[in-house]
C-alpha cells in the first residue's frame, strides 16, 4: 500500500474512532414509549381500548412506576396481583413495560417530611424487592409460567428510582454518591436474577428548581463515584423549551459520557413532553406548538439516534390529568397529554403518530 493510501486509511480510522457509539441499525421494537397513568389505573375495558390505540400509534413500551410501598405491604410479603393484570394486558397488545422501581414502604424508608420521597434505610431491602419483581416479570418470570397461553413479553429493562438529583426525591439533600451505592446493590440483584437484564439509571431532569443538582454536575458526580460499572443505560428526563434545546442537552450529555470513557453507554430519554395549555411555564407552548415540538423532536431523535447512542424515548404523557390531592394545584405537567381529559385527540396525537410510525420503517 502506498504512503498516501496508508495516510488516508489512518485518517478514516481516526474519524471513525472519534465518533460516539452507534446504536443498533435496527430500531428496537420498544424504542417508542409512553407514560400513561390512566391506563394503569383504569378498568380492564379502558385499559384494553387505550393499549390498542397506543399500539396502532407505533408505541411499543409503556413506562410505569412500580410503587414498592404498594407491593410490599408487610415485611417480605409482596402482592403482585394488580401489576400482574397490567403487565398481562400490555403483553396481549405487544407492548412491553419499563418499570420504575420507586418509593420505599414506610417501614423501609428513612423518616422524611410529608410528600417527600426518601431512599430506604437499607439498600439490601430494596435489592430484595427488585429481585422479586424480576423473578415475577423477567425472562424466567413466574407470571409467564403460570399463564402459558399469554403472549410472553418479559420485562428486560428496569429503572432504579426517579429523579434523585431533585430534593423532593432524595430526602431534601441529593447525593450522587449515595445514589450510586443504591444503584450498585440493586443493579447487582437485578443482574443475578437475569444476567441479560438492562439496568437503567433513574431519569435525571435538567431542573432549575431550588435544591436540585444541575444535571451535568450530577452525571459527572455519578461517574466519579464509579456508576459506570453498575448501569447499562443512562436515563434523562429531558424536558426542554424546544427541539433545539433538546438537541443541545443530548449532545452535552453524550460529551460528558464520552469524556468519562463511556462511549458505548446508551442514553434513554425516559420523559419528554410539552403542554398545550395550563399555568404559565416555558413548557406550555399552545396546541400548534405542542404538535410542532413533538414532530421536530421525534424527527431529530430518529435521525440522530445512532450517533447519540439512544436506547429509546418515552413521551409524557398519554392523556391530560386533573389536579390531584392534597392541594389540587394546577401544574403544567397535567397538560402534556396527546389526549384531552375527555379522551379526544389533540393536534399532538396526530403529530406523534406520524413520527412514531416512521421508526418502524
Amino acid at each position: 500500500m502506498t504512503r498516501p493510501a496508508v495516510l488516508a486509511v489512518a485518517v478514516v480510522l481516526s474519524v471513525f474512532l472519534a465518533l460516539p457509539p452507534l446504536a443498533s441499525a435496527r430500531v428496537p421494537r420498544d424504542f417508542v414509549g409512553i407514560t400513561a397513568e390512566d391506563v394503569f389505573a383504569g378498568d380492564a375495558g379502558y385499559r384494553q381500548r387505550n393499549l390498542k390505540l397506543q399500539r396502532r400509534l407505533g408505541i411499543g413500551l409503556i413506562r410505569q412506576t412500580f410503587d414498592w410501598s404498594t407491593i410490599e405491604r408487610s415485611p417480605g410479603r409482596y402482592d403482585f396481583s394488580y401489576h400482574d393484570e397490567f403487565v398481562a394486558s400490555a403483553a396481549r397488545r405487544g407492548i412491553t413495560v419499563l418499570p420504575i422501581l420507586f418509593r420505599a414502604p414506610a417501614f423501609r424508608a428513612r423518616s422524611h417530611p410529608a410528600g417527600w420521597a426518601c431512599p430506604p434505610r437499607r439498600n439490601a431491602a430494596f435489592a430484595a424487592f427488585a429481585r422479586a419483581v424480576v423473578r415475577r416479570y423477567g425472562r424466567r418470570g413466574t407470571l409467564w409460567r403460570e399463564r402459558p397461553r399469554l403472549r410472553k413479553l418479559p420485562i428486560r429493562s428496569w429503572q432504579v428510582w426517579n429523579e434523585p438529583n431533585l430534593a423532593q426525591y432524595w430526602c431534601g439533600r441529593p447525593r450522587a454518591k449515595r445514589y450510586v451505592a443504591m444503584l450498585r446493590v440493586v443493579g447487582r440483584a437485578i443482574k443475578r436474577a437475569d444476567r441479560r437484564a438492562d439496568v437503567v439509571t433513574a431519569g435525571l431532569p435538567p431542573s432549575k428548581l431550588r435544591g436540585a443538582v444541575r444535571i451535568g454536575k450530577y452525571i459527572r458526580q455519578l461517574y466519579a463515584a464509579g456508576a459506570r460499572k453498575h448501569f447499562d443505560s443512562l436515563a434523562i428526563n429531558s424536558y426542554a423549551r424546544d427541539h433545539r434545546e433538546l438537541r443541545a442537552l443530548l449532545r452535552s450529555i453524550r460529551r460528558v459520557m464520552n469524556r468519562r470513557g463511556d462511549r458505548r453507554g446508551r442514553i434513554w430519554i425516559t420523559e419528554l413532553g410539552w403542554g398545550d395549555r395550563g399555568p404559565k411555564s416555558r413548557f406550555i407552548v399552545g396546541a400548534r406548538g405542542q404538535a410542532r415540538q413533538i414532530s421536530k423532536s421525534l424527527a431529530f431523535i430518529r435521525k440522530q439516534r445512532r450517533r447519540l447512542g439512544l436506547r429509546g424515548f418515552v413521551y409524557y404523557s398519554w392523556r391530560d390529568s386533573a389536579p390531584y390531592p392534597p392541594k389540587y394545584k394546577d401544574l403544567w405537567g397535567l397538560h402534556t397529554g396527546l389526549l384531552r381529559r375527555n379522551g379526544s385527540p389533540k393536534r399532538a396525537y396526530r403529530a406523534f403518530g406520524r413520527r412514531a410510525r416512521a421508526f418502524r420503517r
